[in-house]
């Protein structure tokens, strides 16, 4: 796994991504929209639902090492809604500014090679944050990329924490190459012992992804096609891949 990023950077992105979010949902007073990267969901469950992860992530930092989540009770939110939202950031930035990068706390991916801390817990909230942005923004008809920044190291993230936790391969033993057009590179090799992912390595890909980083953070989180990407090689095993990681 890459060296995460600063932790100072990582509340900063957590802070601003999750202001993009609210003013994507604050300029249409239909919080009944649909969010087509979530079907199931109006905007204001879009709403709801992050306000919700970011309280209990802060609950689960502050109650630093443990075997399982700590409870966490959630009650609708009443009121003005954006000032609930950024309530319920401001409780989370709290709780890690509190706990530092270094508390070991319960996380839901023991099961990969991160670490169980609360600078991973920021980490991943940073991708939490800019993949729901942009949900918002997509519901109101205006989305626009992930910052190059913080999308390159959302996918080094989803492939590291995401994939690496959902154990066993299901299908023949595969390498796939992820290519960004700002620059890095990753390869992800799949196997029944699980997921090993990197920089670039030698030996030939099944098949390789390349795009925008923003468009391979937005295609393994199934919020755009596939076509969106250009895909060499084999494209029913990049199909196979995406499916599998539909399942986290």
């Amino acid at each position: 796994m890459t060296q995460l990023p600063p932790f100072p950077e990582l509340l900063d992105l957590i802070a601003e991504r999750s202001a993009t979010f609210r003013s994507a949902f604050a300029t249409t007073g239909d919080l009944g929209l649909r969010v087509p990267g979530c079907p199931d969901w109006t905007l204001r469950d879009l709403v709801v639902h992050l306000g919700q992860v970011q309280r209990s992530w802060a609950v689960r930092v502050a109650a630093g090492p443990a075997d399982k989540p700590a409870t966490v009770t959630h009650e609708e939110p009443t009121g003005d809604l954006g000032e609930w939202s950024a309530d319920s950031t401001r409780v989370l930035l709290d709780a890690l500014r509190a706990a530092g990068p270094d508390r070991d706390c319960w996380t839901w991916w023991g099961e990969s090679e991160a670490p169980m801390t609360s600078g991973a817990v920021a980490r991943h909230q940073v991708q939490e944050a800019a993949v729901h942005a942009w949900d918002a923004q997509e519901t109101i008809g205006k989305p626009e990329p992930i910052p190059a920044g913080v999308a390159v190291d959302t996918v080094d993230e989803f492939l590291v924490v995401t994939l690496g936790s959902l154990g066993a391969w299901p299908h023949r033993p595969a390498r796939f190459a992820l290519s960004a057009v700002e620059g890095p590179a990753w390869t992800l090799d799949l196997t029944p012992a699980g997921v090993k992912s990197g920089p670039a390595a030698s030996g030939e890909p099944l098949a390789t992804l390349r795009g925008s980083a923003s468009d391979l953070v937005l295609a393994l989180y199934h919020r755009i096609p596939l076509d969106s990407l250009d895909v060499d090689g084999d494209r029913k095993a990049v199909e196979e891949l995406l499916a599998w990681a539909g399942t986290a």
